[in-house]
């Protein structure tokens, strides 16, 4: 990575920690939007899955990756506090000595906090305008989701991550709208289609599966959404963040 693309990453970091200091409203309402748009990806990908799950199965789930991809789409181009996304730029600018630590943390903590606020309120929209048929759907699969064992749930979200965060990558060095939206589609739809798990993502599932699916646990949809949150950090805060910038060509 050249030292231009360092700084780029960098100033990034700095600019998220001072903007949350300086303009906390700001921030925060960012933070839910991006929890909208990851809810509005979750809807659209659910709604297709759901349209094929009787006719041709795999093309729901080929076609329900490919739409979720809008989530990070409309993150990058409208703009909007993604935690998942802040794992890596927040890191990267830690591992590069430009924010400490603390900072790291409080962004974290308010985008994730941010993110819940905003899958919640429009995954509750959603349900209240009839869910578009799909409580069947979401009843036939949110039980295996919360039986992934501890192990391959966590796994499934460290990969998870590094795909969401090479998306982030490509938004940010891509110079063309084409370039990105076409390394964005693809990054994401394949995480989506692979089957890993994204903490922000299940925020949304969970919420509207908690409302249309009786009998849920509480306690499992806590560890799954303990796990993951932790899984994503590595994959976007170690795995990607440290080799990127230990690997990049300083001045």
């Amino acid at each position: 990575m050249p030292y231009e693309d360092v700084q780029k990453f960098s100033n990034a970091a700095i600019g998220k920690a001072k903007l949350l200091k300086e303009h906390f409203g700001k921030y925060f309402l960012r933070a839910i939007m991006a929890g909208f748009f990851i809810a509005v990806a979750m809807i659209y990908s659910n709604v297709v899955g759901n349209l094929f799950k009787e006719s041709d199965p795999a093309w729901g789930k080929f076609l329900g990756g490919l739409v979720f991809s809008i989530a990070v789409l409309l993150i990058v181009f409208v703009g909007a506090e993604l935690f998942t996304g802040n794992n890596l730029v927040m890191a990267f600018g830690a591992y590069d000595k430009k924010v400490s630590w603390a900072d790291v943390g409080k962004v974290w903590l308010v985008s994730y906090v941010g993110n819940f606020v905003g899958c919640f309120l429009f995954s509750v929209i959603f349900v209240l305008a009839g869910a578009s048929g799909t409580a069947d759907y979401f009843a036939g699969f949110i039980g295996g989701k919360l039986s992934i064992p501890t192990g391959e749930m966590f796994f499934r979200a460290v990969l998870c991550n590094f795909f969401v965060c090479l998306a982030v990558t490509c938004g940010m060095k891509c110079k063309s709208e084409s370039t990105k939206f076409l390394m964005i589609t693809i990054c994401i739809s394949g995480f989506v289609i692979a089957g890993f798990e994204h903490c922000i993502a299940n925020m949304a599932i969970f919420t509207v599966a908690a409302l249309l699916v009786p009998g849920l646990s509480a306690g499992a949809i806590a560890k799954s959404m303990l796990i993951v949150t932790l899984g994503n950090i590595i994959g976007g805060g170690v795995l990607l963040a440290w080799p990127l910038r230990m690997m990049s060509a300083d001045k």
